[in-house]
């Protein structure tokens, strides 16, 4: 790409004697000396080969040249401005697209502060927000599909990706209505040993789902799963239909299903873990202002 021909400062100096037609005027508004100036202004000329200005005894005035050259030089470093501001919004993460994947479950907890804040400090962000379970957000961010993760029980081995903890809640039993175990204000996990379990498949969720399991075989039993649903609203509405009960994150109980309940357990000190996921090799600022984001509301 060739350079410009004439200097940005020249155009510039041009466009404010043009606007002031006063050297000692335009001289002081360009915060410079008025030798400057008027050198500036030369080689102007020189450049386009005629003079730019009559410099009579009754003041400045533009010469022909001149006025067709103003309109240019003014679109010229009017485009350059907009250029460079637009270049410091993204530059700034204060523009662009910002793609963040989120767990279904997360809507009823961090997702919409966060989203909330966000949109509010940077309104001029695109939002391409997209529902997926924990596995596929780890391939999307691995293969560049999203910039961001919202997800539940992140792995260990993973070192190409940076995590935060957003959230940790415990667990809850949910049950028919009508279940005798239902009477109770909280329930040990030891007596859904016989009970039919409804259960996110593991490939989707492979640390919550183990999790999950592995507070059952605490409790001495291994689940016997009849259903399987990817979304915890379906569980619910499986447990509601009556095919089996399940272990959730607290939060499923925002999710009001006539005929069903939600109780603590025992023992009760298990936690899921809620983090915000990202490619340790992604430096955009869009994901920088993300994390700050998110580091406020925990």
């Amino acid at each position: 790409m060739s350079r410009p021909e004439v200097p940005l400062p020249q155009l510039h100096a041009f466009t404010v004697l043009a606007e002031e037609l006063h050297f000692g005027r335009a001289a002081a508004r360009l915060g410079i000396a008025q030798p400057p100036l008027s050198q500036q202004i030369r080689r102007l000329e020189e450049k386009v080969g005629h003079p730019l200005f009559d410099r009579g005894s009754g003041g400045v005035a533009l010469t022909a040249a001149g006025r067709e050259l103003l309109p240019a030089a003014q679109r010229a470093l009017a485009e350059i401005d907009a250029g460079l501001r637009a270049a410091r919004s993204v530059g700034g993460g204060e523009r662009g697209v910002l793609r963040i994947g989120f767990a279904a479950s997360l809507a009823l907890t961090v997702l919409p502060d966060v989203l909330r804040t966000y949109r509010r400090r940077f309104p001029d962000v695109e939002l391409d927000i997209r529902e997926m379970t924990s596995s596929p957000q780890l391939d999307a961010l691995r293969d560049g599909a999203l910039d961001i993760g919202l997800l539940r029980e992140p792995p260990h081995d993973t070192p190409e990706f940076g995590f935060r903890t957003v959230l940790r809640e415990p667990f809850v039993a949910v049950l028919p209505a009508g279940h005798p175990l239902a009477s109770r204000r909280a329930v040990p996990v030891a007596e859904l040993a016989d009970e039919p379990f409804v259960l996110l498949p593991r490939a989707v969720g492979p640390q919550l789902h183990d999790q999950i399991v592995d507070l059952c075989a605490q409790a001495g039993f291994t689940p016997r799963i009849a259903q399987r649903a990817v979304e915890w609203q379906t569980m619910g509405a499986l447990v509601q239909a009556g095919l089996g009960v399940t272990l959730a994150p607290a939060s499923i109980r925002r999710i009001h299903l006539d005929g069903v309940a939600y109780r603590r357990i025992t023992p009760g000190d298990a936690r899921t873990r809620v983090a915000v996921a990202w490619r340790r090799d992604d430096h955009s600022p869009l994901v920088a202002n993300l994390l700050s984001v998110v580091g406020e509301q925990v």
